[in-house]
C-alpha cells in the first residue's frame, strides 16, 4: 500500500481517490452495505483496514492493463459498438 494510507479512517471522497471510484459510488456501497462505514455527523468514515480488503488503489499497471483491453474491445468491436450507440 502506498504511504498515504497510514491514517485510521478515511471520508468518502479520500476513500473514493484511492479506490479509484466516484464517490457517489462509495455512498451507492454503503447503503447496499457492501462498504462498511461508521456515521460521523453528516459524513461517513471508513477504516483503513475496509479500504485495505478492497485492495486499495489501482496500480499503474492494472490501469495499463484495463486501458489495453478496452482498446482490444474497440479494435474488435469497434462498428458494432458504434451501430449500437446509434440505436
Amino acid at each position: 500500500m502506498k504511504n498515504h494510507l497510514n491514517k485510521p479512517y478515511f471520508t468518502t471522497t479520500e476513500a473514493a481517490k484511492i479506490l479509484g471510484i466516484s464517490r457517489i459510488a462509495i455512498f451507492k456501497r454503503i447503503k447496499k452495505g457492501q462498504l462498511a462505514a461508521e456515521r460521523y455527523g453528516r459524513n461517513y468514515l471508513i477504516k483503513k483496514e475496509t479500504i485495505e480488503a478492497l485492495g486499495g488503489a489501482l496500480t499503474d499497471q492494472r490501469k495499463k492493463e484495463i486501458t489495453e483491453n478496452i482498446e482490444c474491445i474497440f479494435k474488435e468491436y469497434g462498428e458494432a459498438l458504434r451501430l449500437l450507440g446509434k440505436e
